[in-house]
């Protein structure tokens, strides 16, 4: 069997190298002669490389070879991807992606292209990199309600957020560590400000819930602005701070959020440090199951692209039902209407602010930590909606808030 691969940067090389190196064993697992990597599409030339004579630069090549049943698209980004990977599937060719942009953004499309032309659109490796996610909730949690979803999504993030709590650096020194170890693009906005975790989520409450959610309609907050006192205020709490991708049923509708959050340092969250992922799926039967790993590098994201291959293999000509329904408006329920309890660091005069609160929000866990400047501390809120708590906040006079994070029980 022929594929081709579209993209032959860190996830496309990484794909061929995995085919070429396990072979004789993908073949076999593909219930297939041979699997053959024919072409690799791409702008750019790879002199010397072991797959030169495989690439092209014209994408009609492998549109119109019928030979080629499998297409995967490590490209990144809307454009071309969407385009090729639309026209591929019209041919009633099986495509494969690493792509969570794509995914987030045009995979209710997709997922109906391939339905529509008896052809299949998968992409485990669009949000874990190498951890299996997509097929266990699919398949693995089929018997399962599934409630929520939650988890740590981006491993730059972690980074930065595990050398602010565990090294005391501050936000721009841990970034740049974290560019230093190539951990953060050069332009680290896509990671620091949520995007990336954004899509990733939406990918997880689409599977999970059954209908497309697109990433604009996802509240999205990064760790710009996550500083050392919080880190301390965490600590003094008993926690630690996580960028977070959580949604959760609320009726038929979905609450769906990507920001840091407190969590206590009991969780299995908390204890996941470094580059490192780990998605928490909470079932009505089940329970709590937590699938943890690096989301990201050459080899562990190939794996899970050459394992949908290899699935796609097995599905030549006929359709796996997979995927989810489309968008509805107002699916996603308005942050503000969602129930939370939230760390509030405020600075005041303390005993007034204090009798004012106490006054608003009844009884308040405060907090203090070492170092704080005279007449700052922080509290922890009640669970309710968070327009409710802005009501209640505005009423307080001259209290001033220096950072508002969610709190999370997870």
């Amino acid at each position: 069997m022929d594929i081709a691969i579209m993209g032959y940067g860190v996830v496309g090389s990484g794909t061929a190298a995995v085919i070429a190196m396990n072979q004789e064993k993908i073949s076999e697992k593909s219930l297939q002669p041979s699997v053959n990597v024919k072409y690799i599409l791409d702008l750019r030339d790879f002199p010397g490389d072991v797959n030169e004579s495989k690439i092209i630069k014209d994408f009609n090549i492998i549109l119109n070879d019928g030979d080629v049943k499998i297409v995967v698209e490590t490209m990144g980004g809307l454009h071309p991807a969407f385009e090729f990977v639309s026209e591929c599937l019209k041919a009633g060719k099986s495509v494969v992606t690493s792509n969570k942009e794509l995914v987030a953004a045009k995979g209710d499309i997709l997922l109906t292209l391939a339905k529509e032309n008896n052809a299949n659109f998968m992409f485990e490796a669009s949000v874990g990199g190498g951890i299996p996610i997509i097929r266990p909730i699919d398949q693995c949690l089929a018997a399962n309600d599934i409630e929520e979803v939650a988890g740590i999504l981006n491993g730059t993030t972690n980074f930065i957020l595990t050398m602010m709590i565990y090294n005391s650096m501050s936000f721009e020194d841990a970034l740049r560590l974290a560019q230093e170890n190539g951990y953060a693009e050069k332009d680290p906005t896509a990671d620091i400000e949520g995007f990336d975790a954004c899509r990733k989520i939406c990918i997880l409450s689409s599977l999970c819930f059954g209908k497309h959610v697109f990433p604009d309609s996802v509240y999205t907050e990064g760790i710009t602005k996550i500083t050392p006192e919080d880190v301390a205020y965490a600590r003094s709490w008993g926690g630690v701070i996580k960028l977070l991708g959580r949604a959760k049923k609320v009726g038929d509708r979905i609450s769906a959020i990507v920001s840091p959050a407190f969590i206590r340092s009991d969780s299995i969250l908390a204890g996941v440090n470094d580059v490192f992922n780990c998605i928490l799926v909470r079932g009505n039967a089940v329970g709590d199951a937590a699938f943890y790993g690096r989301g990201a590098g050459k080899l562990a994201t190939a794996s899970a692209v050459v394992a949908d291959v290899i699935d796609c293999a097995r599905h030549i000509d006929r359709r796996k039902p997979f995927g989810w329904g489309n968008a509805e408006d107002n699916y996603v329920i308005d942050r503000s209407d969602a129930e939370a309890s939230f760390y509030i660091r405020v600075k005041g005069e303390k005993k007034a602010l204090l009798k004012k609160i106490a006054e608003v929000f009844g009884d308040v866990s405060v907090l203090t930590r070492d170092g704080a400047e005279e007449n700052e501390f922080a509290f922890i809120t009640p669970v309710e909606k968070e327009s409710v708590l802005n009501e209640k906040l505005g009423t307080i006079e001259g209290m001033e808030i220096l950072s508002r994070i969610w709190v999370e029980d997870y």
